[in-house]
């Protein structure tokens, strides 16, 4: 047995040591064998009792490296016990005092050693201590935190964040190139949302109950609600302030909904099953799939991250996913909060997503209940949800609900207002796209614009129906059929709900609508104010989104096995450029050309004119301009663009036609209106090319010229 391993020989008791241990000790002295025999007994008792008493206060056994006294001989107590001798005979010639000694030395529990052989020698594991690793010094508080933020950094989910912005910086470029001189693909609609941004925080701030109330379409009542409203962006128009201010917001929000969108997506997958890659390929191909390239000025149409999002946070809570189906040890209610407060949130930003995408929460409600306890009824057991989980589904229900309610007001308010507002049938199949859309490209698709020109001239209202989600994304969703990670019903569910969705975003031309869209249009609430169906792909997009991302999981889960069964096991280039084909793929696909026209400059005279003001000329494009305008200080103005004419509106724009004269001024007066700009820079072609210049003296109003435009003031 090896010197210095802890309570090994020199703690096993033998007969002789503990009988000798209940005896008093016997002096040690020269003389006869049978005294010496009798001496080297008990020094060989004290020896193994003294171990013993060592090993059990935490001291180690084995510091003699004497291999006699391991193996617990008399041999080796002997020998022990005569070096005992001779260092006593060193210390102190006196053999008197030999018994004394080892009272004392028993006592300290030295085994009959001397004292200072065990204070100055010492042996065992002591003399390996020099070349024992240095122990672990205590982080400090600034080491934690670098820790802490490195691990943050490098987490899947802060990579998956950066990754997405990143990509929407790229993909949406050179959206960010000049952002306070410039919107994508047109000025009109970007106008008008950019306006409802900052119209919304600035009137949060300042008077929230006027909130629906707006300054634009003066006098009419509830004109916030005569389009989508992008409430949900109302915190970023807190920031900053006039037409540059707010044409710089709607650049960051619109790259900013990019980058939630391809999030949002990842993480359904993600949450659903699929692996990194094929999570990737699904939220690329949701965000840029070419069909939404003609949407680029309808920032309500591309903020939807907030669908995909929800929806993964809600399975997440309710411990579901379509790979591993219901574990109810992964519930957490946090999560299902979560869910429905972003759920709620993407409604605020619009009812022209986020209908569709409320009965679609209630309709999955509806079914999850009816499967659960169809399923309680069928095994005759209690299938664990938890009191938590249905307090949190039933709050954050509420809260869904009451978000849905207080936006639908105001607009029921406009409906009854204004009842022509509402949408007919004839609305719908005006905008309603034919089978063709699905294979045809906008002109804004780097790959595939110019080669679709003549399929979209077909087309009776291209923007709203070139509806192509990817030539690549329809291939991914085909193998996703036949070699996927999600089982074959799953396949075989989302194959369904593409071709359901596909039918409804035709509206009235799959069979007239009379099984799809024209129930929708005719009893569900709300829904006779949506106008294009085509922007049902929406579905369809994350459908197939779902199905590539199962057949890329299979792909790199192959791969991985592959990878395994290599010596060494490490992927080549070609394996792991398989992997990453299909997503940059449907990256290439979604590469655009994207137009960024610079926003007409704000006129000097809309700086200081005061409201109500009427600006000239006045027709829909022209007026998604002032709204914009009207941000600095944001004066009432009679003009406003939106998604239909208030018939008063229109008769402000008939009568103006002959301004200034005695009828036009005294009407204006009548609405209340104290200020006319003409915009000089607008008035060639129209009545007022010749009498922008007349006298006014006549009507009791004044005129000034003010910079590019002339204000006259009632």
């Amino acid at each position: 047995m090896t010197s210095g391993q802890p309570g090994t020989g020199n703690a096993r008791p033998t007969p002789t040591g503990a009988a000798a241990e209940s005896q008093p000790p016997t002096k040690a002295a020269a003389g006869t064998p049978t005294q010496q025999n009798a001496a080297t007994k008990q020094d060989a008792a004290e020896s193994g009792t003294a171990a013993s008493d060592s090993t059990t206060k935490g001291t180690d056994a084995s510091k003699d490296s004497d291999p006699a006294e391991d193996s617990g001989t008399v041999d080796g107590a002997v020998k022990d016990s005569a070096a005992i001798k001779d260092s006593k005979s060193a210390k102190d010639s006196d053999p008197a005092k030999d018994g004394d000694t080892a009272k004392d030395a028993k006592a300290d529990g030295t085994g009959g050693k001397d004292k200072a052989d065990s204070e100055v020698k010492p042996v065992g594991p002591e003399r390996w201590e020099a070349f024992a690793s240095a122990p672990e010094p205590k982080p400090s508080i600034f080491s934690r935190v670098v820790r802490a933020v490195g691990r943050f950094l490098i987490h899947e989910w802060t990579l998956a964040a950066l990754g997405a912005l990143a990509l929407a910086v790229l993909m949406t470029w050179p959206t960010l190139r000049y952002p306070r001189y410039t919107l994508p693909q047109d000025y009109w609609d970007p106008s008008l949302q950019a306006w409802q941004m900052a119209w919304s925080g600035h009137i949060l701030l300042a008077e929230p109950a006027r909130l629906w109330q707006s300054n634009t379409f003066f006098p009419e009542l509830w004109s916030f609600a005569f389009s989508d409203t992008l409430l949900g962006y109302a915190p970023a128009g807190m920031v900053g302030s006039g037409p540059e201010d707010a044409v710089l917001r709607y650049n960051i929000m619109f790259v900013l909904a990019h980058a939630l969108a391809t999030l949002g997506a990842y993480a359904l997958a993600r949450q659903l099953g699929a692996g990194r890659i094929g999570a990737a390929v699904a939220g690329v191909s949701y965000t840029y799939a070419p069909w939404l390239l003609a949407q680029a000025g309808h920032l309500h149409v591309l903020s939807n991250g907030g669908i995909p999002l929800a929806l993964a946070m809600l399975a997440r809570g309710h411990g579901w996913s379509l790979r591993h189906g219901y574990r109810p040890e992964r519930r957490h209610d946090g999560w299902v909060y979560a869910g429905w407060l972003v759920a709620a949130w993407q409604l605020s930003l619009g009812f022209g997503i986020g209908l569709p995408f409320a009965y679609f929460l209630a309709g999955a409600v509806l079914v999850t209940a009816v499967l659960f306890f169809a399923r309680r009824l069928r095994t005759g057991q209690a299938v664990p949800f938890g009191r938590r989980l249905f307090a949190a589904d039933v709050l954050g229900g509420v809260l869904f609900a009451g978000v849905g309610l207080l936006m639908a007001f105001p607009f029921f308010k406009v409906t009854e207002l204004h009842p022509y507002a509402e949408r007919t049938i004839a609305d719908i199949s005006l905008f309603s796209p034919p089978a063709s859309g699905f294979v045809t490209a906008p002109g804004e698709s780097r790959i595939w614009g110019g080669l679709h020109e003549g399929a979209r001239a077909a087309l009776p209202w291209h923007p709203e129906m070139t509806l192509l989600p990817g030539f690549v994304l329809y291939a991914l969703a085909a193998g996703g059929l036949l070699f996927s990670v999600w089982r074959l019903r799953h396949r075989l569910l989302l194959l369904a709900g593409v071709l359901l969705t596909m039918a409804f975003a035709m509206g009235t031309r799959f069979f007239d609508g009379t099984f799809t869209y024209v129930p929708l249009f005719e009893h569900l609430p709300g829904w006779s104010g949506l106008r294009t169906p085509g922007r049902l792909m929406l579905w369809t997009t994350l459908l197939l989104g779902l199905l590539a991302a199962g057949a890329v999981t299979a792909l790199t889960d192959r791969v991985r096995e592959l990878t395994a069964q290599r010596i060494p096991s490490w992927p080549g280039p070609w394996l792991r450029m398989a992997t990453l084909l299909p997503l940059l793929l449907v990256t290439v696909e979604g590469l655009n050309t994207t137009p960024h026209p610079v926003v007409p400059t704000q006129p000097a005279a809309m700086r200081s004119a005061e409201g109500p003001l009427l600006v000239l000329p006045s027709n829909q494009s022209l007026d998604q301009h002032v709204m914009l305008w009207s941000t600095s200080g944001f004066p009432d103005v009679v003009n406003g663009g939106s998604g239909f004419t208030p018939r008063q509106l229109d008769d402000v724009r008939r009568v103006s036609q002959s301004f200034p004269d005695q009828t036009s001024v005294d009407y204006l007066r009548t609405l209340g209106v104290r200020t006319v700009v003409l915009l000089r820079s607008q008035v060639a072609g129209t009545p007022w090319e010749i009498s922008i210049d007349a006298p006014v003296e006549s009507l009791g109003i004044s005129r000034q010229d003010v910079g590019d435009a002339v204000v006259y003031r009632l």
